[in-house]
Order: C-alpha cells, then sequence, then structure tokens
C-alpha cells in the first residue's frame, strides 16, 4: 500500500497491529468491488466491505487503512471509500474517532459456518453404496417439461393466489384415486393433504400430538433414525421398540405407554420384512385399546418384485393410521412433494399447522403432478424404476455371492436396499468399515440405524442400490472385496452362498 498519511476520515495507516493489508482475504474481497462499473462503484464497494466484517473475514478489531490508502490502492476517488467508511459507521459495522483511526466494530457477530454436511451422498466417494436415494437420472424429463407448458397454459389465474393447505383439489383428488388403486389406501381427498414429503408429514402430526399432550412417541429399532430427529423437532421424546420376525413386538410395545408410533409395515426399513398379517391386525387392536395413533411411512410400497405388493395398513382402520408417501424414490426428493391422509379427529388440526407453517406447497408443481397421474405417466414412471431396479438388485446379490461368498442377504423381494449380513472372517465391523473408507467406498452399518449390530462381530450392511448402474454396482463389490484384503475371500469359505435369502 501507499504509505499517505491518515485524515479525520480514515484515521492511521497501515503500520499498526491487526490493519488490513494486500495479502488479507477481506482485501482481496474488494477488488472486483473497485472494478465495478463507474455508476455502481460505490454501492459494490459499500456492499463489499459490509460483507466482509458481517462473515467474519474482517474481525472485530480490525484496524482499516485510510481513506486515502484504501482509495489509491484500489484506485478509486477517496470520496467514495469516506463514504463507505461513513454509511458503514453509521449502520454499526464500524467505528472511528478524530484521530483515532477507523476500526470493525466489537458489536458484529460472523455467521456461524455448518460443521455438518447435510448431503445425502458422499462427495469423495468413489462408490456409495448408501440407501435413500433412487436413480435421478430417471426422472422424466421430458415428460415433466411438456406436462408443465400444457398446465401453464391452462392453469386459471386463481389457482396462482394464496392456496388452499390441504393442496389444489385436482392433486388431492388424483392421489386420492391413485393411492386406492396401487395402495389399498381409503383415500378421502378432503382428508388429504399435499405436503413438503414425508418429512413435513412426520413434523406435521408431531406438533398435533405434542398439542394433544404426548410427549413420546415410539419408533422402530432398528428403524429410520430421521423419524427420531424429526419428532424430537417438535418436542417428542423417541422410544425405540424392538421388533421380531413379524414386525413391532407386542410386548415392548404395550410395556411402553406410548399412545403413537411410527412403523413402516409394507417394508420394515431397514430389515426389509413385511409386516405379518396376524401382527398387522394386533397392532390395530393395541392402537384402538390404547386410544392410540399409528402413523404409517410407505416410503417405497410401489417397489415389489417377487411378491405381490402390501397393502396398506392404513385401509384396515383410517380412523387409527395416519398414511404418509412421497414422489421422492418414484420421481424425485428434489420435488419436495408428498401426502399425509388424517383420520378425521385429527385432520383440521394437521390442515391449521400446515398453514401456519408454509400456506401450502406450489400450485404449478402441484398441478404438474396431478396431469401426471390422471394422463397415465406415473404409472409409466413406476414401471421404468421397477424393471431398472430390479435389475440392479440381481446384480448386487451376484456380486455379494462371487465377492463375498457365505454372506446373506435379506429384504430383497422389494424396495431400493438389501440387508448384507457377511461370515464372521469379514468382521469385525469396524475395522471392515475403515478399510472400506480408505478404499473409496461409503457404507451404511445396521447398526446406524439404532440395531446394536451382529452379536458375534461379523458385519451387516444397509446397501442401497437403486442410484448406481449395474456397472457400478459390480465395480464397487469388487473393490470393496479388494479392500479387505486377500486372505478373507476364496472359494474354500465355508457357510452358504449369498445366494441364500432371508
Amino acid at each position: 500500500m501507499t504509505s499517505s498519511g491518515t485524515n479525520s476520515t480514515g484515521g492511521g495507516g497501515r503500520g499498526g497491529s491487526g490493519g488490513l493489508d494486500s495479502t488479507s482475504p477481506a482485501w482481496e474481497l474488494l477488488l472486483p468491488a473497485a472494478a465495478a462499473p463507474a455508476r455502481g462503484r460505490g454501492r459494490a464497494l459499500r456492499s463489499a466491505l459490509r460483507e466482509a466484517v458481517r462473515s467474519g473475514r474482517l474481525a472485530a478489531g480490525t484496524r482499516l487503512p485510510s481513506s486515502r490508502e484504501l482509495a489509491a490502492d484500489l484506485g478509486v476517488s477517496r470520496g467514495l471509500v469516506t463514504e463507505a467508511y461513513e454509511q458503514l459507521t453509521a449502520e454499526s459495522y464500524l467505528r472511528s474517532g478524530q484521530g483515532a483511526g477507523t476500526w470493525v466494530s466489537d458489536g458484529v457477530r460472523a455467521a456461524a459456518h455448518s460443521v455438518r454436511d447435510l448431503a445425502p451422498r458422499a462427495p469423495g466417494a468413489r462408490v456409495d453404496f448408501r440407501p435413500g436415494v433412487p436413480d435421478l437420472s430417471l426422472f422424466p424429463r421430458a415428460a415433466w417439461a411438456a406436462t408443465q407448458r400444457t398446465v401453464l397454459g391452462r392453469l386459471p389465474h386463481s389457482s396462482l393466489g394464496y392456496p388452499d393447505p390441504r393442496g389444489l383439489p385436482e392433486l388431492r383428488e388424483a392421489l386420492a384415486g391413485l393411492l386406492a388403486r396401487r395402495r389399498g389406501v381409503v383415500a378421502d381427498p378432503e382428508r388429504l393433504v399435499v405436503c413438503s414429503g414425508v418429512a413435513q408429514a412426520t413434523t406435521l402430526l408431531g406438533f398435533v400430538l405434542r398439542e394433544q399432550g404426548l410427549a413420546s412417541v415410539g419408533v422402530e429399532d432398528p428403524g429410520s433414525p430421521e423419524h427420531t430427529s424429526l419428532f424430537a423437532a417438535t418436542g417428542l421424546r423417541a422410544t425405540p421398540l424392538p421388533l421380531d420376525t413379524e414386525g413391532v413386538a407386542l410386548g415392548p410395545l404395550r410395556r411402553s405407554g406410548v399412545r403413537a408410533v411410527v412403523t413402516t409395515p409394507a417394508h420394515q426399513f431397514p430389515t426389509g420384512i413385511a409386516y405379518s398379517a396376524e401382527r398387522r391386525h394386533a397392532l390395530l387392536d393395541w392402537a384402538r385399546e390404547a386410544d392410540a395413533v399409528i402413523m404409517e411411512d410407505d416410503y417405497d410400497g410401489d417397489f415389489r418384485y417377487d411378491r405381490a405388493p402390501v397393502g396398506a395398513l392404513q385401509g384396515l382402520d383410517p380412523e387409527r393410521v395416519v398414511y404418509t408417501g412421497s414422489v421422492s424414490k418414484s420421481l424425485a426428493p428434489g420435488l419436495r412433494l408428498g401426502w399425509l391422509i388424517a383420520p378425521a379427529a385429527l385432520t383440521d388440526r394437521i390442515v391449521a399447522r400446515k398453514r401456519t407453517m408454509d400456506l401450502g406447497n406450489p400450485a404449478v408443481d402441484q398441478a404438474v403432478l396431478a396431469d401426471f397421474i390422471v394422463r397415465g405417466a406415473y404409472d409409466r414412471q413406476l414401471r421404468r424404476c421397477q424393471r431398472a431396479y430390479r435389475e440392479r438388485r440381481d446384480t448386487l446379490v451376484a456380486a455379494l455371492d462371487e465377492h463375498f461368498p457365505g454372506t446373506v442377504v435379506s429384504g430383497i423381494a422389494a424396495g431400493l436396499h438389501i440387508i448384507a449380513r457377511l461370515p464372521q472372517r469379514y468382521g469385525p465391523e469396524g475395522a471392515f468399515l475403515r478399510r472400506a473408507e480408505r478404499a473409496g467406498i461409503a457404507l451404511r452399518p445396521l447398526s446406524d440405524c439404532g440395531d446394536a449390530g451382529p452379536e458375534d462381530g461379523t458385519v451387516a450392511l444397509v446397501l442401497g442400490y437403486a442410484h448406481l448402474g449395474a456397472g457400478e454396482i459390480s465395480r464397487g463389490v469388487a473393490m470393496l472385496a479388494a479392500a479387505q484384503g486377500p486372505g478373507t475371500q476364496g472359494p474354500g469359505a465355508q457357510g452358504p452362498g449369498a445366494g441364500a435369502r432371508a
């Protein structure tokens, strides 16, 4: 910087400790502002300097150069810098005094940086087997875009106003017909609420249950960790409920004292079991006796491969079951379109809560989905995904059979993931996962879902396959096997092959 002296506006030069210099990241932030068009240069400079303070790149107590120095080095008029200093001093970003220089105010607090990556995929992984995401390349872009143009051409102006918080009537009608036909749901459009996915449906229900005095809700163990965190956000404590081979175990359920439970009865996450008919009836009997409510998360109910679809639990007692679902697996989670069908006793409270949360979902997206369903495009999309996912499931099972002989897989008849229980020679689990991570393979152990893990020290994995091509799946399993070392492989391994399906 230049060596010119101080002035009454800018104060001391850069000689003081903590002053701004030409190597400072904040100094670099001001350079684009100085190159802005002349008419907007002052505004750009004020904005850049304000952001440098707000973001913490200029920390509280930092001494700024004089207005003459900064103007000379940026190649702008001194008046622009003087005006910027004065404006930010008036806004309390800076402080100054006669002959004391200009400093960053102590009253500004930098925004906290996020320390958690919320992206569902592992950005550094070479192959990511974690479940939860469909193949986003299967999203029907052309058909969706064509439907959007058609819908925008005929959508009445009134539909673009503040919507019914339950959703557009045409979408609720279309969804009611679809869910009754495909999932056996008792679907009254007046009790159907369009939501931003099952996540919002869960929080809507959680807030209403909390208002009614409930303090806890039962969750499957193992189960989806998201249920626990979503209910916690509404003030409800999650009570883990163990499973047996037929579903939630009734003894622990009755002893828990909960009056609400969330379930995945058509294809339990993560184990893949379907609740037996006897357990479904017993669960509903419990709800009636305890005056309780059951939330049914039908997260992948449309994908069945080796068995007939299992109908929704809600169809057996729509006054005790809150049914939820979404297009996150069939179309794309980024659409944020889902639904909740409520018992009559809860409908008004849920709709009122939806109104205060966001006034309803975007009207155009709802209208597009409604048209997509009515014209049969949604059914075609489901058939397309079904074929692709079945092929990928078969590829994964075959690759495990080849590279990890003795592995037992389960939960393969439906959904978008499997459970793989590897023989004891691949354990312990911690060492197996560390070797996989070093090789760039992202995995989700069953223990992440609340299960304590195999007691004998073996490895149990929840492997997602929908988002991976067949070639990626085969390559990924081969890489995973290579990462475990030659001592754990070979045709001489004892035990049943991976074709043993529980």
